[in-house]
């Protein structure tokens, strides 16, 4: 099984030519897998299934407003329409003040991925509002452009810039994020993933702070060791790296206790031939790879009922690894 590598035109879009802008436009952001378990804050994949929408206007006026937020995910209605506290509207306002323009812009975001879930629903928000904003711009931005707003965008919800989810939702498939790069990776397409989302919330901030306590060096360096294993398992498309990969030492262990049914749910993924499973992004939703989507489909409905048996319904996407990057839609 092997994989060739993504050109240079695949991995992100040359700058497109000016134009006559439009007045509005409408775009999408998949949910996502961030840090892929053993890739903590630098690799994540974006996932079908679950997305966010974001409507565009430009406007005279020189500022940034939010209209409305709208969607029947639990705690839609209660975030901030003030554009500096909300992930996509301090994209738009990086944006503009990078960008020195003289029109603002007016957004009205259509939530569809679950907040608190560990699906990227920060990063989509201001990842679709930026792909919106960029079409209505005279002189439009390649993907790599927008990247540095969507990780300022970011920080408002986790407190610090880390690309593991916007950088896939602007590139689709498995990306590796830095502070200045977004590096696409090669996912072979017989690879899928189960994400199960359960009816639990946990916040980002509350997931990063027990990783505040250091690690003994020798833990970190068999997390490396894992990590390269991992790499080069997607690079050569290699599904038996991939396993020995996957598997993180450092994050997942202080965080499952924070997941009740998450030990049964990533048991439940091993016992139906995962290649691997961990916790999505900061959780509470889990993953598992795949090397097949008949492997996946089969492996759904159990990971969904060891959540069950802890008390909690839960959701189940079966998705390519290698998922969709975000688009405008009108």
């Amino acid at each position: 099984m092997s994989a060739a590598l993504p050109s240079a035109d695949d991995a992100a879009d040359a700058t497109p030519a000016p134009h006559a802008p439009a007045p509005q436009a409408r775009a999408f952001a998949p949910g996502s897998v961030g840090n892929i378990g053993v890739g903590f804050d630098v690799l994540g994949h974006s996932i079908e299934g679950v997305r966010d929408v974001a409507t565009v206007r430009r406007i005279d006026e020189p500022i940034v407003r939010i209209r409305a937020i709208r969607g029947a995910v639990p705690g839609a209605d209660a975030l901030p329409l003030e554009a500096a506290r909300n992930t996509a509207g301090k994209a738009l306002i990086s944006l503009r003040d990078r960008l020195g323009l003289e029109h603002g812009f007016e957004l009205e975001l259509d939530k569809g991925i679950p907040l608190g879930s560990g699906l990227g629903g920060s990063a989509a928000s201001c990842v679709a509002a930026l792909v919106a904003a960029n079409a209505v711009l005279a002189r439009p931005l390649s993907r790599e452009a927008l990247y540095e707003f969507a990780l300022d965008g970011e920080s408002v919800s986790s407190g610090s810039r880390h690309g593991d989810n916007v950088a896939p939702m602007l590139l689709g498939g498995v990306v590796m994020a830095t502070s200045t790069r977004m590096i696409p990776l090669a996912a072979p397409d017989w690879l899928y993933a189960v994400v199960v989302h359960p009816d639990q919330v946990l916040e980002t901030r509350r997931a990063r702070a027990v990783l505040a306590d250091p690690y003994p060096l020798a833990q970190v360096v068999k997390q490396s060791a894992h990590l390269a294993l991992f790499l080069t398992g997607l690079q050569r498309g290699d599904a038996g790296l991939l396993r020995e990969g996957l598997v993180d030492l450092l994050v997942e262990p202080r965080r499952a206790p924070l997941i009740p049914g998450f030990a049964a749910v990533k048991a439940a993924a091993l016992e139906h031939a995962a290649l691997g499973a961990s916790i999505s992004g900061a959780g509470p939703s889990c993953f598992a790879w795949f090397a097949s989507r008949a492997d996946a489909a089969a492996a759904a409905p159990a990971m969904r009922q060891a959540f069950a048996d802890a008390g909690f319904d839960s959701r189940a996407y079966v998705t390519p690894v290698a998922g969709p990057r975000a688009e405008v839609l009108d």
